[in-house]
């Protein structure tokens, strides 16, 4: 899991270099405490399916059936995206758009991968019209590491955190994956109980139970198109309300806010599907709270008390990015298109059954969720005071 650091190992206040100038820290040169080398070609017609985790500069993007390096390893991004770090516990391909690990010279393999975050390789890249990251100039960087049990601790309390992040993000998918296999059982493979005794009857989609119609989205829901205030009225500083402009902050259930508005226009309230209708059209997330909406976003909000089966509905619309319905690829949708959206509309006791089952598991989504942003501000605050030494952790026993 990869996240910028927060402040570079060599940028430390004066108030924390006198804790750090300890004698068992010792100052000395990137290059002394690993030795990176870059990745190696893998052109996808070469690949075979395997278990063998390929790793490129923005994390995992495939496998393949033999590892090039042994592991754990750690990997960062040499060109694309520059500055990420990756802890890869087993044998694992490196591309050649990354710098891996090739000797940690008797260093804690976790803790060089929190050590990196701390960097900020992404500022180390060249001026050439495609930045990348020059290992030899990484090599040169100044730093002061600590000693190896120092490592092992300050990498026994980071990576609780991360264990935890991990297990609750099995949590989420395990959630949001058992909500998705009972709208598919119910609305899309029409097994919903007493299925049996119920006669299917012709419809512009195809068959569908008689007594359930075909809606326009307009009809069941209030359909807000988002509309950008003035730039004069953003700000970073936390003043409105959360603005968003299309999917840049988008998570996998909810968005993050780095942007905020003082002009409060156009306004999407919680629990509203936001849906992206500019490239990519159809990407979806849910509304953690009141945001504003800029052009690339529209806010959706049932109108009969019905959020799990719209958002639902919604995701299988668009279950591929840029298409809708049949397939047809849009760049963008406009409020008609948005509007004629066509959906099921089964009967309301099976809406209601539905919500009841569903509604609870997206609640226990929505809390998880909190608990990983919680723990991820946390982890992301103490990484750069254990990586500087700020924090002592000589009496910090590993055992607890």
């Amino acid at each position: 899991m990869a996240q910028r650091g927060i402040v570079g190992v060599g940028l430390a206040l004066p108030s924390v270099w006198k804790l750090i100038m300890r004698t068992e820290w010792i100052a000395c040169h990137l290059g002394d405490v690993i030795t990176l080398k870059r990745g190696y070609d893998l052109p996808q017609q070469s690949r075979i399916d395997g278990v063998v985790p390929i790793v490129s500069s923005s994390g995992i993007s495939g496998c393949h059936n033999v590892p090039k390096v042994k592991g754990p390893g750690v990997v960062t991004g040499r060109y694309g995206t520059l500055g990420e770090v990756f802890f890869v516990p087993r044998d694992f391909w490196p591309l050649n758009t990354t710098l891996y690990v090739e000797d940690f010279k008797g260093n804690d393999q976790r803790f060089v991968a929190y050590f990196l975050r701390v960097l900020n390789l992404a500022d180390r890249s060249g001026a050439a019209a495609v930045p990348g990251v020059n290992r030899n100039a990484l090599h040169l960087l100044p730093v002061r590491k600590p000693p190896v049990r120092t490592q092992r601790k300050i990498a026994g309390i980071l990576s609780a955190y991360d264990d935890l992040i991990e297990n609750n993000t099995r949590r989420i998918k395990i959630l949001e994956e058992m909500a998705q296999a009972l709208y598919r059982e119910w609305f899309v493979h029409f097994r919903f109980p007493g299925h049996e005794k119920v006669k299917m009857v012709a419809s512009p989609i195809g068959p569908i139970p008689k007594g359930w119609e075909l809606k326009r989205l307009d009809e069941v829901s209030q359909i807000v198109m988002g509309q950008s205030p003035k730039s004069e009225f953003y700000n970073e500083r936390g003043e409105g309300l959360p603005f968003h402009q299309g999917v840049t902050n988008f998570g996998a259930h909810f968005p993050t806010h780095r942007v905020y508005c003082t002009a409060e226009n156009r306004l999407a309230e919680e629990g509203d599907v936001l849906l992206s209708v500019r490239a990519p059209v159809g990407r979806i997330n849910v509304a953690n709270g009141r945001i504003v909406i800029g052009r690339g976003l529209c806010a959706v909000r049932s109108r009969l008390g019905h959020p799990c089966l719209l958002l639902f509905q919604l995701k299988d619309c668009f279950k591929e990015e840029d298409t809708m319905g049949g397939g047809t690829i849009f760049r963008a949708v406009t409020k008609d298109d948005v509007h004629k959206i066509e959906l099921i509309q089964p009967e309301r006791e099976f809406v209601g059954a539905f919500e009841g089952h569903c509604a609870p598991l997206m609640q226990q989504l929505a809390n998880v969720t909190k608990k990983n942003n919680f723990l991820r501000r946390t982890r992301d605050l103490l990484l750069p005071k254990l990586i500087s030494g700020e924090i002592d952790v000589s009496n910090f026993d590993t055992r607890m």
